[in-house]
């Protein structure tokens, strides 16, 4: 049994939807970094404002961490820059672990450091993230940490762009393959039964949803 209940899920996903941190327009949509244009927008930065939904993130990390990846598994907590920096310090705090940060690319001067913080050879990390995607920024992540000495089985990610009702599976596909276990609080599937539940989307936003994460 998941850590985290179906209900947990989309209890969360709720309040994203209502603090804003997950956005729907399907008329005017957004521009994601890829250039792509979407009708939905996911700034998970927005939580770390809130301390009721800090504590209760940081707790369902917590849970995961001591039911499916084990403390005794878990030598150091990294936060990937920026945006899981927070979420990281948080977790790591609330488990009493060190905590490092990993950045996507060596910082080019002085160490010309990719991580902060200390690292150990053979130490055993737990990569923490605000949203994963389609996975490939969390494999340059992994590559750093596995320059660095240390050894990266799993990740924990506040939203997933994952869909089972549009065959979108991506990110945990391609961090399987690279041998990391992927564990999230929330993904789309939950946002739309949270949405539809409390009436917040038309059977034609929903739709214009799902054919765009089909073609992510």
């Amino acid at each position: 049994m998941s850590a985290i209940s179906p209900e947990e899920r989309e209890e969360l996903a709720r309040e994203l939807l209502r603090l804003g941190a997950i956005l729907v327009d399907t008329e005017k949509g957004f521009k994601l970094v890829s250039g792509r244009h979407s009708p939905v927008y996911v700034d998970c930065r927005r939580l770390i404002s809130f301390p009721e939904i800090r504590d209760q993130i940081t707790e369902q990390f917590a849970r995961i961490v001591e039911r499916e990846v084990g403390l005794q598994n878990l030598d150091v907590i990294a936060g990937g820059e920026t945006a899981g920096i927070p979420f990281a310090a948080l977790l790591a705090e609330r488990l009493k672990k060190p905590m490092i940060y990993v950045r996507k690319e060596p910082k080019g001067h002085g160490r010309n450091a990719q991580i902060e913080g200390v690292l150990e050879p053979g130490q055993r990390v737990l990569l923490v993230e605000d949203l994963v995607t389609d996975g490939g920024s969390k494999l340059r992540f992994a590559e750093g940490i596995a320059r660095a000495g240390g050894v990266l089985e799993h990740c924990l990610t506040v939203f997933e762009y994952h869909s089972e009702r549009a065959g979108l599976r991506r990110a945990r596909e391609t961090l399987r393959a690279h041998g990391i276990k992927l564990h999230s609080l929330v993904d789309w599937d939950d946002v739309l039964a949270a949405a539809e539940a409390e009436g917040w989307l038309k059977a034609e936003e929903r739709e214009r949803i799902l054919e765009f994460l089909r073609k992510f």
